[in-house]
This record gives structure tokens, C-alpha cells and sequence, in this order.
């Protein structure tokens, strides 16, 4: 690959300067045009690596950029007009746009074991989730309920490259169940119930686990649609996890034997 001649753009009313910062700030513009952005040189060293489409990059000047594909569009600012279109206060000298994968669940899960989170709705959590459920080895993440976008800046930022090889899907619980049931896959769900059974006596090599919101944990729903509910041993005067906490000692249990 070869480093394709650059623009260079200097202002604010400019078409790309207007859009960058409606894909940044607004889900539904991000969703219409099937993209999502990503900030900084090491993120976007990252999506290089992953081969992930990227369609533009946008670079302060000074800013070394990795070896691009040909047919990437790339367009160096200022460094003020970067700030503009940047979604972080301190931004890193770059802001690139991609095409967003397939956010549909698959007809068939092929995978061992799934994270399921149930309205989280932080994007620093969901990123943070994502990132652990991809150190562990996980084979994607299902987001129900109205979770935070996958897709926002705030969340690809958190993930810290995840985003790029780790699959995540939206659908309804419903169907993440009746996809789960298919692939015969357990589905449990973390929660204090009269039955539920400490997580270190369940086997989650093959299973699907929820993890519920920040606020309320996990749905009716969900304890209806799970086999089996799942705690966290902890001390008596601690009633709750934060949900990437749960998630994480989840997905070390999932991945305990596996590692």
C-alpha cells in the first residue's frame, strides 16, 4: 500500500468539518450512513491492523498517520479545526470514519461462550465490557434493551481496539435466546434469586451469561428467558458490582479453563 496524496482543509463551514461533527455527536446520523468514528493515531493504527474499511482520516498537523489503503480519503486541519470535530477535550491528533460492521445476529452462534448485557446503557461501561469479554477470549457480545451505541466515539474509544475484532450484535432478548437455545448454549443471568447458585459452581464453558443494567441489574424478562441465575460471592455489607466489574469476573469464569 502507498500513501495517497492529502488535502488540506482550514475551515469550520467546510462539508466534512459539518459532517464529522454530526457523526460524533448524533446515533441516528451514524446509523443512517452505516459508519462510525474512531480518535487517535493508536486506535486507528489498530483498525489498520484489523483491516476494519476505513473511508476517511483527519489528521492535526505533525501527525505521523500509518500506511493507508489507496482509496482512504485523507485530510489534514489545523489543530483547532481538529478540536472542532473531535469528541474528546483533549484530542490526539487524529479522528478517522469507518464502515461499520454487521450489527445483526447471526441465524447461527458457532461460538462457545456470549456476553449478553441487558441495558447498559454507560458507553464507558459497554466499552469496557467489550474490551474484557475480547482479552478473554469471548466470541461476541449481544447488546438488548437499549444499550449504549456500540458505535459512539465515547464506547470505540473504551474498547481500546476490541471494537475491531470482536464482534457485537443488537437484537432484541427474545431472540438472543431463541439463537442461544438453537446452538444448544445455556443462557443464565446474574441476579439474587431463592434458587440462584454461586457463579463458581456453574460451568460456563459453553454459555451465554447476562449481565443487567447499572441501576436495576437484569430484566423480568431476562430471569424468565435464563435458565438459571448466577451470583457473585462477596462480602455481606456489598450488594452489587459495578456491571463491567460483574462482567469481568463473569467472563473469567467463562474463560477459567480455557486460558
Amino acid at each position: 500500500m502507498r500513501q495517497m496524496r492529502h488535502e488540506v482543509i482550514s475551515s469550520r463551514s467546510n462539508p466534512l468539518v459539518t459532517r464529522l461533527r454530526k457523526l460524533g455527536s448524533k446515533r441516528s446520523a451514524r446509523r443512517e450512513e452505516g459508519v462510525f468514528v474512531g480518535e487517535g493515531p493508536k486506535l486507528l493504527q489498530e483498525a489498520v491492523r484489523w483491516r476494519i474499511p476505513l473511508e476517511t482520516v483527519v489528521y492535526a498537523s505533525g501527525v505521523t498517520l500509518p500506511q493507508l489503503p489507496d482509496d482512504v480519503r485523507v485530510v489534514e486541519v489545523p489543530d483547532s479545526l481538529l478540536e472542532a470535530v473531535a469528541q474528546t477535550q483533549t484530542p490526539q491528533g487524529v479522528v478517522f470514519v469507518c464502515r461499520t460492521p454487521a450489527r445483526e445476529l447471526p441465524e447461527q452462534l458457532t461460538g462457545n461462550r456470549y456476553l449478553i448485557l441487558d441495558g447498559v446503557q454507560d458507553p464507558g461501561n459497554v466499552g469496557t465490557i467489550w474490551r474484557t469479554a475480547d482479552a478473554f477470549g469471548a466470541d461476541g457480545l449481544i447488546l438488548c434493551s437499549g444499550c449504549a451505541d456500540p458505535w459512539s466515539p465515547k464506547t470505540v474509544r473504551s474498547t481500546m481496539g476490541a471494537a475491531f475484532r470482536l464482534p457485537v450484535w443488537e437484537c432484541t432478548l427474545e431472540q438472543a435466546a431463541a439463537r442461544l437455545r438453537a446452538a444448544d448454549i445455556p443462557l443464565y443471568a446474574t441476579a439474587l434469586q431463592e434458587d440462584t447458585v454461586d457463579v463458581r459452581q456453574v460451568s460456563l464453558t459453553r454459555s451465554g451469561v447476562i449481565i443487567g443494567s447499572e441501576g436495576r441489574g437484569v430484566s423480568d424478562l431476562s430471569l424468565q428467558l435464563c435458565e438459571k441465575t448466577v451470583k457473585i460471592p462477596m462480602v455481606e455489607r456489598c450488594e452489587s458490582l459495578n456491571a463491567a466489574v460483574a462482567a469481568s469476573v463473569v467472563l473469567w469464569e467463562m474463560a477459567r479453563d480455557q486460558l
